[in-house]
């Protein structure tokens, strides 16, 4: 089943939202939706979902049999609202969850446009000249038996490589077997690690994944505990909507330390103190102190779902600024990676243009 975008989506949460709290029921609302919509793939979807709800099957399980289309969070946050009585709120507060993660992406995806097109442009004019203008020099000095000088002579070398069918065949034959490698090793529970560990100990990317999650985390913990949900079955769908193997980690700690009758604040002091394994990684601090200091104050107040959903707004902003500062220091590194790339390339061109005159002369 093809993905659906994810506008379609929000539009399809916002509007089962508004259609329950105006008392239609269900099934009929599904009806509604589908017949508005506007993307025959995603008709095709709440149809079915449609089919089985009046069928007798729970909203979520039908929600389930599309996790290309569903998220485990959503599925998850559903169920819950279908425990509570209160799915109306939780899909109003969920579409603007939806649509803030929509807005986040777009904004990487905006801040990542002008390094790509530097990057194309770089590839660009390599390609011309290592094919169109490394040639001519290659002919003057074979014609008059002259060395090419070293730097030039390896562009000279990379781009018969490039231009050889043969070559080319085996270098793109290792390159697709060691992509293979690559996504093979990320889907394994080694490589996932690797890659989460990663995105939290890079300098610059660990404030903005670390942001991500936190906001995430925080988000849904207000909205669940704010519409009557249990603190175990919020921390249950935090754990399910986080993408990184250590909050995972970290969750299902806070989750057993809460069983055993400590509180949430308490619970994630210890699953996260120095004598964890994810400390030992390197990993440190996830939820920074501040935040289990506002917790326990709402824990102590009982209003642990106004003080998540002020930590969640407050994240927010960081998170805008994390994104900032990210995208501040990458077009920098972008221009000066890709400047010494065409730079190299002008060296190794000139060199031989210094040394036309003499070569002509002998």
């Amino acid at each position: 089943m093809a993905r659906v975008k994810k506008p379609e989506l929000i539009l399809f949460t916002t509007q089962l939202s508004v259609m329950l709290d105006s008392g239609v029921v269900l099934s009929d609302a599904l009806d509604a939706i589908a017949g508005q919509s506007q993307d025959s793939i995603f008709r095709t979807i709440v149809l079915n979902v449609a089919d089985s709800v009046k069928a007798g099957e729970h909203f979520s399980g039908a929600l389930g049999r599309f996790p290309r289309v569903f998220s485990p969070m959503f599925i998850s946050m559903v169920r819950a609202s279908e425990a509570s009585g209160r799915m109306s709120q939780m899909l109003s507060v969920l579409s603007g969850y939806l649509a803030f993660e929509s807005e986040t992406r777009k904004q990487i995806k905006g801040a990542l446009t002008y390094p790509f097109i530097m990057a194309l442009m770089a590839v660009a004019a390599t390609g011309t000249l290592m094919f169109f203008v490394l040639p001519r020099f290659m002919t003057i000095y074979e014609s008059r038996g002259a060395a090419l000088p070293g730097l030039t002579q390896v562009l000279v070398n990379m781009s018969k490589v490039l231009g050889d069918f043969e070559s080319m065949t085996v270098l793109l034959t290792v390159l697709i077997l060691a992509s293979g490698g690559l996504w093979h090793f990320a889907g394994t529970v080694t490589g996932r690690r690797f890659i989460d560990l990663m995105k939290i100990r890079t300098p610059v990317l660990r404030t903005m994944f670390i942001d991500m999650v936190v906001t995430r985390s925080m988000r849904i913990m207000a909205t669940m505990v704010n519409t009557g949900v249990s603190l175990l079955d919020s921390i249950k769908v935090i754990q399910d909507s986080c993408e990184n193997y250590y909050f995972q980690q970290l969750w299902a700690g806070v989750d057993d330390k809460i069983r055993n009758g400590y509180q949430l604040s308490d619970s994630i002091v210890l699953c996260q103190g120095p004598d964890k394994a994810a400390s030992d990684e390197g990993v440190g601090q996830l939820i920074a102190p501040g935040i289990i200091q506002m917790l326990r104050a709402g824990e102590k107040s009982g209003r642990v779902g106004e003080v998540c959903e002020k930590i969640s707004a407050f994240y927010e902003k960081k998170l805008e600024a994390s994104i900032k500062n990210v995208m501040a220091l990458l077009e920098p590194l972008m221009i000066t990676v890709l400047g010494a790339i065409i730079g190299t390339l002008a060296i190794a061109l000139l060199l031989p243009v210094f040394r036309i005159s003499s070569v002509v002369a002998h």
